[in-house]
């Protein structure tokens, strides 16, 4: 019984109907979920910022916290919902709103707002709670701020937009089944017309089908006239090869017949033997035009199908010469130029490998002295391969022509061959893009010459020898590690060698960390990675900001910095990948952004002193305290003060700008600084140098990793970790847009987030590490208990942008330039 036909107007009629109605339940249910959503989320945005509004305003005075409204704190809301709030001190009393808001809810220790539902007052609310951190003389704490908003508003939003998109669900959902009812038959109507074209042509007619046909059958009528682009071709490769198999090898299979013919009357022993000679001699030049014939058919079919590869050259002149008859194989003499043997060709391995081949078998054909393959370096960035002999040579005027098929010199004459080893190394030469050249050799042979281009591209090398002692001497000196300028960034280049000796795969990293340090880190991922380069360029953060800003070219595969604002900045602008990092789900939220900025260390901003400049009750444990001795020191500490230049560095604007956010003694510490005669420096290095030699007395918000690796050393200074409060900062790296190897880049920043990369940060790096868990003297939780006060990281977020705004940042420039260093 013969099968029933299959109808497709029939199941695409009944499977898009089950699939659109199954899809507008779907979109039903998508759209009731999102209203929700999409109410809450604008609502609690009011609530949020309501809560901060209030949270600004925010003061001290006399020593206790108070608050005056903004008029702006409630005229974002609207409707008929009712409004509650509530402000409450460090110590949980109330400053002023409804008392009995936060029962329930814990009292806030950060600045970004939370969000929780309640029921108040016998009616749900949901709650907005913000805090704001609050320095007096008494200690540190956070003020926590409430605001509260029935839901009726936002339940009557989600309503409104449910039933306005419902309807239109509903609409289009009967209108797409009336289309598909009828748009299903006008659909299959030009198949029809394609089929009773196909079926009306000739079976040789392979010319591509110019048909009209609908957008969405292009393709397949261009994928039919490829299909038939390709039979035609491989149609006329086999009649082009029959054809000439037929016209060649019908001469000498002829020969071979007449030959045998006589021999079968042949009945003298020499001229028998003579005769068998002849035909064995026949049978060998028919077996090898029968070989050319088909290789050449081969390199052609290749040429055509096989994809471009990267065959590294010294391996296809190794497999040349290993194929070789071993008669034959010793007058062959290898030279490549060192490093040059696993550049790369980009061409299929058989068709480079056959190339060589052939020149090399003519060669050895055509000469009885040694032959001698040479790969060198050529100008540009190409390959050259030359293959030189001692035989009679070519003539000037027959040069070209040998390179056409079934052509021979004329001192081929008596030599078997076939005429067709040139052709087919020209044709795989032009497939190249390549250049092939017949020379005469000096002191008398044929030198053919051929330049071909790397598979990337890419310059080689400088084609120094490099080989064994001189191979060592040279990783030795890269680790020495050579200083360069780079650029507008000004920046010091460092270089570290691949543990294996390979030098194709590169690495390249722009930061801001001390290289000493950075190294740890380096080493650790080469252990995993030992086949990488790394290429460090080290500067100060500010420069390196302006320099990636302006359009570095080609960017670095990896950007790292200690400036969080200056690398929110450049990813909001643009700049980076995102990226799915697997250790990213162990980071800490403030210590991400977007799945593209991610921070790798923790480094509180700290006190450093000369133990022998200060008497251990002078040294201060907090801001005030400080604030304190320098206005009582100020003569016999004159000059010897220093902190970060906030104009030259980012880190140190950042710093700075955070403490004044935090602190209501910024300003006056400030003051202090100028009446002290501070000095400022770019970069916390610097600044630890002064207090090693006893140049300086004292370094404020120097990042405690430099100081904790320093004291680590042995370096005799003491280190605060303020009482009041800390800010830690996180250095954050990113992979740029564009960058040459994005792959090493992310494997980089992968281990750095690693238990094993951040037990470095923890350990003989001392940068910190920001991820829980990790081994070592400096993790988070050990730094955290140094000190006794609030720990405030810096987040990464678009609120850092704040302090980038030229105004802001100009009016906060010039009145610290006005305190700190009036002259």
């Amino acid at each position: 019984m013969a099968p029933r036909p299959i109808s497709i107007r029939r199941r695409v009629l009944v499977a898009a109907t089950l699939l659109l109605v199954l899809a507008a339940l779907v979109l039903v249910a998508f759209v009731r979920d999102y209203a929700e959503r999409a109410s809450e989320r604008a609502f609690d945005r009011l609530l949020g910022a309501s809560a901060l509004t209030i949270a600004g305003a925010v003061q001290l005075q006399e020593g206790a916290v108070t608050v005056e409204l903004p008029l702006a704190s409630f005229a974002m809301f609207s409707g008929s919902d009712r409004i509650f709030y509530a402000v409450e001190a460090p110590d949980g009393t109330n400053v002023t709103g409804y008392g009995d808001l936060s029962k329930g809810l814990p009292p806030e220790d950060d600045s970004e707002p939370t969000f929780a539902d309640a029921v108040y007052r016998g009616q749900p609310v949901r709650v907005a709670s913000a805090g704001r951190l609050v320095s007096t003389a008494s200690g540190t704490g956070w003020a926590t701020v409430r605001v509260a908003e029935t839901l009726g508003e936002r339940q009557a939003l989600a309503r409104e937009i449910f039933g306005n998109a419902l309807l239109p669900v509903v609409a289009l959902l009967f209108l797409a089944l009336a289309i598909l009812w009828f748009g299903i038959g006008r659909a299959f109507r030009p198949l029809l017309s394609l089929e009773r074209h196909l079926r009306a042509r000739a079976p040789e007619n392979l010319a591509p089908v110019d048909l009209p046909v609908p957008q969405e059958a292009a393709q397949l009528v261009g994928a039919l006239n490829d299909f038939m682009a390709r039979l035609r071709s491989a149609r006329e490769r086999l009649e082009a090869l029959v054809a000439e198999a037929a016209h060649e090898v019908r001469t000498p299979l002829a020969s071979l017949r007449l030959q045998a013919e006589v021999a079968r009357g042949e009945r003298d022993p020499e001229a028998l033997k003579a005769q068998v000679a002849r035909i064995h001699e026949g049978a060998v030049q028919a077996s090898q035009l029968v070989s050319q014939l088909l290789m050449d058919a081969t390199i052609s079919h290749r040429l055509d199908t096989a994809p471009a590869g990267a065959t590294p050259v010294g391996a296809v002149v190794a497999e040349v010469v290993r194929r070789l008859d071993p008669d034959t194989a010793g007058r062959v003499g290898v030279r490549i130029e060192p490093g040059l043997a696993e550049a790369a060709l980009g061409a299929d391995r058989v068709v480079l490998r056959e190339m060589l081949r052939n020149l090399v078998d003519n060669a050895l054909t055509y000469s009885a002295g040694p032959v001698e393959i040479s790969v060198a370096a050529l100008p540009g960035g190409a390959i050259g391969i030359d293959v030189a002999d001692r035989g009679p040579g070519i003539p000037a005027d027959e040069r070209e022509a040998v390179f056409r098929r079934f052509r021979r010199g004329a001192a081929a004459a008596g030599t078997n061959g076939s005429g067709l080893g040139l052709a087919i190394v020209r044709r795989a030469v032009e497939a190249q893009r390549g250049r092939i050249a017949l020379e005469d050799r000096p002191g008398g042979g044929l030198l053919a010459r051929l330049a071909l281009p790397r598979a990337d591209g890419t310059a080689g090398p400088a084609g120094a020898a490099v080989g064994g002692g001189t191979r060592a001497l040279a990783s030795v000196a890269l680790v020495l590690l050579l200083a360069l300028p780079v650029g507008a960034a000004g920046a010091a280049e460092t270089v570290y060698p691949a543990p294996d000796g390979s030098r194709e795969t590169r690495l390249s990293v722009l930061g801001a960390t001390d290289t000493g340090l950075f190294a740890h880190l380096v080493r650790g991922f080469q252990d995993h990675r030992p086949d990488v380069t790394v290429v460090y360029q080290e500067g100060e953060t500010l420069p390196i900001f302006d320099a990636f800003a302006k359009g570095l070219s080609p960017p670095p595969d990896l950007m790292v910095s200690s400036a969080s604002d200056l690398q929110v900045k450049l990813v909001n602008d643009g700049y980076a990948r995102a990226l799915d990092v697997p250790g990213a789900a162990a980071l800490p939220g403030w210590a991400q952004w977007r799945s593209e900025l991610f921070g790798f260390t923790f480094e509180p901003a700290v006190i450093v002193y000369d133990p022998d400049a200060l008497a251990p009750e002078e040294v201060p444990r907090s801001h005030l305290e400080l604030a304190e001795l320098l206005e009582r020191q100020a003569v016999r500490l004159a000059g010897r003060i220093a902190t970060y230049d906030v104009a030259r560095s980012g880190v140190g604007y950042m710093l700075a700008s955070q403490d004044q956010s935090v602190s209501s003694y910024f300003w006056r510490l400030a003051s202090a600084f100028g009446r002290a005669g501070v000095r400022l420096s770019g970069a916390s290095p610097a600044i630890l140098d002064g207090i090693e030699r006893g140049e300086l007395a004292l370094g404020y918000n120097v990042l405690g990793s430099y100081a904790f690796a320093r004291q680590a050393a042995g370096a005799r200074i003491g280190i605060v970790v303020p009482d009041d409060y800390v800010l830690v900062v996180t250095r954050s790296m990113f992979v740029p847009v564009g960058a040459r190897r994005p792959d090493l880049g992310e494997a980089f920043l992968e281990f750095a987030l690693s238990t094993e990369g951040q037990s470095i940060l923890a350990g003989p790096a001392a940068l910190g590490a920001v991820v829980l868990g990790a081994q070592g003297m400096w993790t988070a939780e050990h730094i955290a208990a140094l000190g006794r006060g609030a720990v405030q990281p810096v987040p990464l977020g678009p609120s850092l942008l704040v302090g980038l705004d030229r105004q802001r940042r100009a009016r906060f420039l010039d009145t610290w330039m006005e305190i700190v260093a009036p002259q």
